[in-house]
């Protein structure tokens, strides 16, 4: 979300403020991926490289195919992305067609979510669960003892009034909740401090080698196209704040920049934008972008996503209202006020599953084609001479034909599962899933 404007100025106000931090998580290349292990490590995100599955039965190739030209596609980014609160690993897949005669149409950018039942992090969230609710059983306790042993009589009464001050007054003397006893507190507090800290020693080390034997070394994806596997680094945004500028009394300015979050996201657009003939909405990507160029990946699970130009995804995903009816009588002097462009995904179908709705998870962006550009024009130093030899009969099949290759997309939205469903057909609990996910592209046209 963007840093919001204060409405007062002062002779201090010309400085620029303390950077502010977004809800939004970019995703940024790293070093090259040289461990044979790391890459077989479901764990590890990755951009480039071949996957690495959660489920222990791998998908068919076939998800990776180009639903135009039916060609294996190239594995664009792999993120390891578990919800809170749950007891499935899970990970995104996402994959890309490179061939000019398939940009622009759908079913060239695929995604694809597996999930994999993780019986140690359930049993920990099993004992958080116990653990918070004999805290709770404990307070509750606690509230009952000192409700009963609370002096009982007529609350107006003058020898009340000095115990009890104002007692329809507001705050913790009639609507507030009673601690629990220090005693209770300090030992309900160590007893999950020490479990969480168990809970840290051992998570990483059983993830990694539970994850690391998901892929079979024999596998037809070995041989599928891919681009050398880079590591897939995140952070979250950073958003420096606006600099104030004094203006004369009454003046206000709007952000054109200001974008809210949940349901009432609004997209204000001035009306001295729409009678320009520009891309508003592709300018004022290109700026939010700007303050982070290096990155590749923006994740916003059920926030809002970042549009790149005024196109027909972003009509139907922020439609325009409808302007109110002008009187009568002097229309021309009726001033209109620009109306609010809502975020209302209601194009993205729901999941073909359990039909609860998808909301928007991640979105692609323009510089991982950068990347991965150059990562294929640089192959790893540690590649075979036969992955260098297969590589360069490749490079030369490609410059043979007329075909030119290269993907052509603006950015690529991500909508999931909210429930991120793991179910068999017949609507069964599955400890393992492997669903196609739906995915928006805006091109760059």
């Amino acid at each position: 979300m963007a840093p919001a404007h204060d409405e007062e100025f002062s002779d201090s106000d010309d400085e620029i403020l303390p950077e502010m931090e977004a809800s939004v998580w970019l995703g940024f290349p790293d070093e090259a991926i040289e461990d044979v292990a790391e890459t077989k490590d479901a764990a590890v995100s990755r951009i480039g490289g071949h996957p690495a599955f959660l489920p222990s039965s791998e998908p068919s190739v076939s998800s990776s195919q180009c639903k135009n030209c039916s060609s294996p596609m190239e594995l664009l980014a792999q993120m390891y992305c578990p919800f809170p609160e749950s007891a499935m690993d899970r990970a995104l897949y996402f994959w890309g067609c490179a061939r000019a005669k398939c940009q622009g149409k759908d079913g060239s950018v695929r995604a694809w979510r597996g999930l994999r039942y993780n019986e140690k992090q359930a049993a920990k969230l099993k004992q958080r669960m116990a653990r918070k609710q004999a805290k709770e059983k404990a307070r509750l306790k606690a509230e009952a003892a000192k409700k009963a042993a609370a002096p009982k009589g007529n609350p107006f009464s003058m020898q009340n009034a000095a115990a009890n001050p104002n007692p329809f007054g507001f705050g913790d003397q009639v609507f507030g909740q009673a601690p629990a006893p220090p005693d209770v507190a300090e030992e309900d507090g160590g007893e999950e401090s020490d479990a969480e800290s168990d809970d840290s020693e051992a998570s990483e080390e059983s993830l990694s080698v539970a994850l690391a034997s998901t892929m079979i070394s024999e596998s037809p994806w070995l041989s599928s196209p891919s681009y050398p596997p880079i590591y897939l680094a995140s952070e979250l945004e950073h958003l420096p704040a606006p600099k104030k500028t004094k203006l004369p009394p009454g003046v206000q300015v709007m952000d054109p920049d200001e974008v809210g979050t949940g349901k009432d996201a609004t997209w204000d657009l001035e009306a001295y934008e729409n009678s320009i003939d520009m891309d508003n909405i592709f300018e004022r990507f290109v700026k939010r972008v700007g303050y982070e160029p290096e990155q590749c990946i923006r994740y916003s699970l059920n926030g809002i996503p970042l549009p790149f130009s005024s196109d027909k995804v972003f009509e139907t995903l922020f439609p325009a209202p409808p302007l109110p009816n002008l009187p009568v009588t002097k229309p021309d002097f009726k001033v209109i006020r620009t109306p609010k462009r809502i975020y209302t995904p209601s194009v993205v179908p729901p999941c073909p599953v359990c039909q609860s709705k998808r909301v928007f998870e991640c979105q692609l962006m323009p510089n991982l084609i950068n990347i991965l550009r150059t990562t294929a024009d640089q192959p790893s130093s540690n590649i075979t001479d036969e992955e260098r030899r297969n590589a360069v009969q490749a490079a030369l099949k490609d410059r043979d034909s007329d075909e030119k290759r290269g993907m052509e997309w603006g950015t690529c939205m991500v909508f999931t599962c909210q429930k991120d469903c793991s179910l068999k057909e017949g609507g069964l609990d599955a400890k393992e899933t492997w669903k196609e996910e739906f995915v928006l592209v805006q091109w760059d046209s």
